[in-house]
């Protein structure tokens, strides 16, 4: 059985807060490659930024998921991922109109269930690694809603609830074998 497990959806709809919950619990986790491509872009002055050049950061991106696949494979257990690689396909897929999603067999790597942060205005917090407002966001979860069933993922999505409730949900659905 996979036990790789992604935990996407919207910008700033707590993924990151539910894998840290996941991680206290003893789980493997794996930080969105987005985030860790800004912060070394900023830090080295580079340009793969996405307000810069977002061909280039979602290329880094889908890079960066497969070598974290790669990378977890020798985890017995679940392996949370704060986003992957059908993300990064989806907005290279969206940007540059070339069939990314179709061609990207990796994909299919990933624990058949998913789930999705909806997106949570109340909680959603601009930083110096997402500079983007909510609006901004919407476009993509709306993607990642209609992407990941496209390629025959099960998708949960996530209630707005306590941190605690997410990751018991999360549990309780994969223990389930569904």
């Amino acid at each position: 059985m996979n036990r790789f497990v992604v935990i996407s959806g919207c910008s700033g709809g707590g993924k990151s807060t539910l894998l840290a919950e996941l991680a206290l619990r003893g789980y493997a986790t794996v930080e969105e490659p987005g985030r860790r491509i800004v912060r070394e872009e900023l830090a080295s002055g580079g340009a793969a930024l996405p307000w810069v050049d977002a061909l280039a950061f979602l290329r880094r991106a889908a890079q960066m998921a497969l070598a974290d696949l790669e990378g977890a494979g020798g985890s017995g257990g679940w392996v949370f991922f704060d986003r992957g690689l059908v993300d990064a396909a989806s907005a290279l897929e969206h940007l540059t109109g070339e069939p990314t999603l179709a061609q990207t067999e990796a994909a299919r790597r990933y624990h058949r269930h998913v789930f999705l942060a909806p997106p949570w205005p109340e909680i959603y917090e601009t930083d110096a690694e997402r500079r983007h407002d909510l609006d901004s966001a919407l476009p993509e979860y709306d993607r990642l809603l209609r992407d990941y069933p496209a390629l025959g993922y099960a998708v949960t999505v996530l209630p707005k609830e306590s941190v605690t409730a997410r990751a018991d949900l999360v549990l309780a659905t994969l223990a389930g074998g569904s």
